[in-house]
């Protein structure tokens, strides 16, 4: 029922809302993400976006949310994609890149206009403190919405079940499994396989390793991030350099092929929206533009210009759908086999990939996915967590932390075709509250653009 669900609100309404509502926005602004980027750039490297006190700066909080979506989503569900709809996938990709720079930029303005205080001191936003502020007390139900699905959306749903299947994959085989006495006496007495108990004992490995983290707050988290995104990202850019280097006379064709299947139209204007579904789809749990996620990071930068925010924020797509993703897409064309797949598959394609091109490639990519996964882990948490205390209260809020780690163990087990069509079914949830509300809020918007010459 949650993938019939899922699969109706991420088809057309969803495409349309994210695709067809970014394209606005994008023009409205006056195609801010392209016009702007020097500018965004420069505003990075200002020494006003690093400096932080006790909070987290511009730099951090993008930072933290690209360590959010170059998680999983940039390997399993490129890959995902690549299955599902073929190479023309990744075009819509790109083209959701494009347009969500755009949507982030909003995101950042906004939710730095309409930040909140916490009794301490802290700075607090979201698209829920945009909604109630910005639109005021009868739009209360969509900021509750959003809240609810976002409580529920950012748990470690994807991330815990792909880390989950590349350690089995990697490290273990049918055979080992039958013949571990421990894994086999646990699964007989439980009645469960010996692969679901083996994946039990890594949700719970991936638990304790979280927990250290993201008790510490979303200090600790930012600068676990800090340094983290950078690392994670340079291996696996050195990682697809060595394998296009390597297959550097198949390059031109694999780019053909992306460009001429994402207008196929051998098998109908059918297909052809399809395979653009489906792009925009895993785009949305790639780069998070329009979800609303980046709103509750950036919110609590300490930054209090939203034009400077804004144009950090941006940022964020052009990273991880721009670059991460087109990586990904390389490795698994050059070397994968997507047409082999059966079902939805997702890491299994990858690491294959990585293992015929790469001496011990898929030991390699088993350590950028751990950092890959553990890194998203560690900012959704904050995500929900501020959504639970908007709901609950901040007394209550740590509960939810403590919620949030013990689903990890729960999504490290359940099959991928479940964990896919609840991730998207929430995050479908907050897009749309979060696109209503940029687009109702537009020229606000467009008023801080007007600031770029003083920047």
């Amino acid at each position: 029922m949650i993938t019939q669900i899922a699969d109706f609100l991420c088809g057309y309404p969803l495409f349309i809302l994210l695709i067809g509502g970014g394209f606005f926005l994008f023009f409205y602004s006056g195609m801010v993400s392209l016009r702007h980027i020097p500018s965004a750039m420069r505003v990075l490297r200002d020494r006003q976006s690093r400096e932080s006190g006790n909070q987290i700066s511009s730099l951090q909080a993008l930072a933290s949310v690209v360590a959010a979506t170059v998680g999983m989503g940039n390997i399993a569900g490129v890959a995902i994609a690549l299955v599902m709809g073929g190479p023309g996938a990744i075009f819509w990709m790109w083209v959701s890149a494009l347009v969500g720079m755009s949507t982030k930029f909003h995101e950042g303005v906004l939710t730095t206009r309409y930040k909140v205080s916490l009794p301490d001191g802290t700075p607090a936003g979201g698209t829920m403190h945009i909604i109630d502020r910005g639109l005021g007390p009868r739009w209360h139900w969509l900021a509750l919405t959003f809240a609810v699905a976002g409580m529920f959306g950012t748990l470690c749903i994807m991330n815990a079940n792909q880390l989950t299947e590349a350690v089995v994959t990697t490290f273990t085989t049918p055979q080992w499994l039958s013949e571990s006495r421990m894994i086999c006496t646990i699964a007989s007495s439980w009645g469960w396989s010996p692969a679901s108990v083996f994946r039990l004992f890594v949700g719970l490995s991936i638990a304790a390793v979280v927990t250290l983290v993201v008790i510490g707050g979303v200090r600790r988290i930012a600068r676990v991030a800090t340094w983290l995104v950078p690392f994670m990202v340079g291996i696996y850019f050195l990682s697809v350099l060595y394998i296009v280097a390597t297959h550097i006379s198949e390059v031109p064709g694999v780019f053909r092929q992306i460009f001429s299947e994402a207008f196929n139209l051998r098998a109908g204007w059918g297909a052809l929206t399809g395979i653009a579904i489906i792009g925009a789809r895993r785009a949305a749990l790639v780069n998070d533009a329009g979800v609303g996620t980046a709103t509750i990071m950036h919110g609590a930068s300490t930054n209090t210009d939203p034009a400077r925010e804004g144009l950090i924020a941006m940022l964020g797509p052009g990273i991880d759908s721009g670059l991460v993703c087109t990586l990904t897409a390389l490795a698994i064309l050059l070397c994968g086999d997507i047409e082999a797949a059966d079902g939805i598959k997702g890491l299994e394609v990858a690491m294959g990939a990585f293992g015929k091109a790469i001496p011990y490639g898929e030991y390699l990519l088993m350590l950028i996915v751990l950092c890959f996964a553990l890194s998203s882990m560690f900012s959704y948490s904050f995500y929900g967590r501020r959504c639970a205390a908007y709901l609950f209260g901040e007394k209550h809020a740590r509960a939810y932390t403590w919620f949030f780690i013990a689903t990890i163990v729960v999504f490290a087990v359940i099959p991928l075709g479940i964990a896919v069509g609840f991730c998207d079914l929430f995050y479908a949830l907050m897009a749309f509250p979060t696109m209503l509300t940029l687009l109702l809020m537009r020229k606000e918007v467009r008023g801080e653009i007007k600031k770029f010459s003083t920047i």
